[in-house]
């Protein structure tokens, strides 16, 4: 447990380790489908990676720093780093402990993951075949002894380092080492077995039994591959040449994070020292980096995509994804929202309602232009496809894309050329601000102007697999206010006021501290005063400090916080009436819903912005009010369902034991509460 100047404030980094402890948590219970526990412990995996890549990076430059204005950053973050990666380390432990359970336990169902030393003569005659037809050409061995380090090398890969031997010579080894073409064939291999049981092996294994392949008619007598991988630091060097543009410099920025400098390396336990000393001497590593030896694989990203071996038994039930009665049918949904407000909740209900409103709107006469903001998209997007083709129909299509969406950079560009050909004006967003709000705009020549407000990214595949709200309103003054902010971001620099909607970086912080004030004011007035949200992060200060003293004065504060949260429930005096739930279930929350008591007339607010100092301080935000009963009815079961979930729901208290919470009888599970709600829902509306 850390805290910053004694404020009770936890690191977000730690709470960070805290969170994906839960994921690694639901790996290892019993009563989650085998399947399911692999892809857990592969999102772990790669959870793991990307803050490594992110934010273990960020404070190793801190910790670098030099200087008498640094030095007192430069020792926090040193410390900081210590317990990473001492929470890492045991962490650790248990990931193997789960992954040889999980294995363990498939094996029981007859899903065997086999390694090379396990082979039969009929096996390695079928793998030495698929060497020959598929592996063939795309494993290139370099000599160590030929590189001076592995600066061309990036870290989404993984590698095998290969100690060579000649009987008889006078050198008699050599070491080598190779990117498993994982890209090109898949990290897993079904190898016959003859009978029920079902075989898979790693790539890892299949490319060591054809090691004597890999190095044909060089003399080597023996072969001994073990495999690494190492993580880059992620941070991108944009340049200053002012005869770039744009889309130059973010180029460029991307392929400076691929020269990264390494600052962890995971290593095959059994490793000889003499092979691992020369992966070591590759990599430019200082004291503050981490150096693990692990087991016999890495990159458990990949366990995500283990093959299922057609046993769906062991994976969870399908939740198809339900298309809204009211979205649905050969009426106009334009005209439908102009008649009333609309709402799907992804991935409960089905993405392709939004998609067929822009598709819609691609095509009417009574549709002049279309705005709107992307920051990450899908790969074959039908959200891009439908704007090309409104742009196509002629209407005036506006796009404002994000660059700088962390790892989508190189797609994002792909996609903004593209639409700049198909006659698209693509707008690339406020220097120095991040463009993260969800939103459109469609201008119509009869009838009120239409908006859509999102938590979450237009992106079909995200939709799929996070947990969403999207409103679609012809509300005058909050379309007025969605136009304003496309307004603000082509043009910075003028001034742009807000009746609606919450803007960051303009006033959308000082209005949730008025928000969080006003419960304060009413609980001493004696009335009605609580705030319930449901958020993805909780880091900011202003924000916590203000929790606190609304928790102070008697207001009652539930947060439904899925990642990283800085705050310290249960305080006497401080934050007693504090209670933060976690949820970590089939879907990934993602959702930001706020609802304020406000005196016994519940103001509710959904958007793109977490309680982060990024969020409402650097980037261009929008959280919008939500005034339909029937939505705001429905706003409340969401968050409600979360903060009762006793099936899911972990306890964040600020110490990373994530406890279930308590309950009696059977154990409430809220998405699937939620489904289940909104089949029975839409088939009572078919009824009717």
């Amino acid at each position: 447990m850390a805290s910053r100047n004694n404020d009770y404030y936890i690191e977000r980094d730690i709470s960070w380790m805290y969170f994906n402890r839960r994921i690694l948590q639901e790996a290892m219970r019993e009563d989650v489908p085998l399947l399911e526990r692999m892809s857990f412990l592969g999102i772990y995996s790669n959870n793991l990676d990307e803050f490594f890549r992110v934010r273990v990076a960020t404070q190793n430059r801190i910790a670098e720093c030099t200087g008498k204005s640094t030095m007192r950053e430069s020792e926090r973050a040193k410390k900081l780093l210590k317990q990473l990666v001492k929470l890492n380390s045991e962490y650790a432990k248990d990931f193997e402990r789960a992954v040889h359970q999980v294995t363990k336990e498939l094996e029981a169902e007859n899903i065997c993951i086999i390694s090379s030393d396990d082979v039969t003569p009929e096996q390695l005659a079928f793998i030495h075949d698929y060497y020959k037809t598929k592996l063939n050409g795309f494993i290139s061995p370099v000599l160590f002894s030929s590189v001076k380090s592995l600066d061309r090398e990036t870290d989404e890969d993984i590698y095998m380092a290969v100690k060579m031997l000649k009987v008889g010579t006078a050198s008699n080894h050599d070491y080598a080492f190779f990117e498993l073409p994982v890209g090109v064939c898949g990290r897993f291999l079904q190898v016959p077995d003859g009978g029920v049981r079902k075989c898979l092996m790693y790539l890892d294994d299949v490319v060591r039994c054809c090691l004597p392949l890999v190095f044909e008619g060089l003399g080597y007598t023996d072969f001994h591959g073990y495999t690494f991988k190492f993580t880059r630091d992620a941070e991108m060097e944009i340049d200053n040449d002012l005869r770039a543009g744009t889309l130059q410099k973010i180029s460029r920025g991307v392929k400076s994070r691929k020269r990264g400098e390494p600052l962890r390396v995971i290593y095959d336990a059994e490793m000889p020292k003499d092979l691992l000393k020369r992966v070591l001497s590759k990599l430019d590593l200082d004291k503050l980096d981490t150096v693990l030896e692990s087991g016999r694989y890495q990159n458990h990203k990949d366990l995500m995509q283990l093959p299922d071996c057609g046993r769906k038994d062991l994976k969870y039930p399908a939740w198809p994804s339900i298309t809204r009665r009211s979205l649905d049918g050969p009426e106009s949904l334009l005209q439908r929202i102009q008649h009333s407000d609309r709402f799907i909740h992804v991935p409960y209900h089905n993405f392709d309602s939004f998609v067929r409103v822009l598709q819609e709107a691609a095509v009417s006469k009574n549709v002049r232009g279309i705005k709107i903001s992307l920051y990450r998209l899908a790969k074959d997007s039908k959200v891009v496809r439908a704007l090309m083709g409104a742009a196509r129909n002629g209407k005036k299509v506006t796009v404002v894309i994000e660059l700088l969406a962390r790892f989508d950079e190189a797609s994002n560009i792909n996609w903004s050329k593209r639409m700049q050909e198909a006659g698209i004006k693509v707008i690339f967003g406020v220097e120095g601000l991040k463009v993260h709000s969800k939103i459109v705009h469609i201008e119509m020549r009869n009838g009120p102007d239409i908006a859509c407000i999102g938590t979450g990214n237009f992106h079909e595949g995200n939709a799929r697999v996070y947990t969403d709200f999207l409103l679609m309103t012809a509300k005058r003054s909050i379309v007025k206010d969605v136009n304003s902010v496309f307004q603000f971001i082509e043009y910075p620099y003028t001034q742009v006021k807000f009746k609606e909607l919450l803007v960051s970086p303009n006033e959308m912080k000082t209005k949730f501290v008025a928000l969080i004030n006003n419960e304060i004011k009413n609980k001493k007035a004696g009335k009605p005063a609580y705030i319930k949200v449901k958020i993805n992060h909780v880091t900011d200060p202003v924000i916590i400090k203000k929790l606190y003293e609304a928790s102070a004065a008697g207001v009652y504060i539930d947060l439904l916080v899925r990642g990283n949260c800085s705050l310290m429930p249960g305080i006497p005096g401080v934050s007693s009436n504090i209670r933060i739930s976690g949820i970590i279930d089939r879907y990934l929350e993602h959702s930001r819903i706020y609802i304020f008591a406000a005196g016994g007339e519940e103001r509710m607010f959904i958007g793109s912005a977490d309680w982060m100092p990024r969020n409402l301080d650097n980037r261009v935000e929008v959280v919008a009010p939500v005034y339909d009963p029937a939505l705001k009815n429905e706003l409340r079961r969401i968050v409600d369902y979360g903060l009762n979930d006793t099936s899911q729901g972990r306890i964040v208290d600020g110490t990373g034991s994530n406890r279930f919470k308590p309950h009696e009888g059977e154990a409430f599970r809220s998405q699937e509460a939620l489904y289940n709600d909104y089949l029975a829902e839409n088939e009572s509306e078919t009824e009717k």
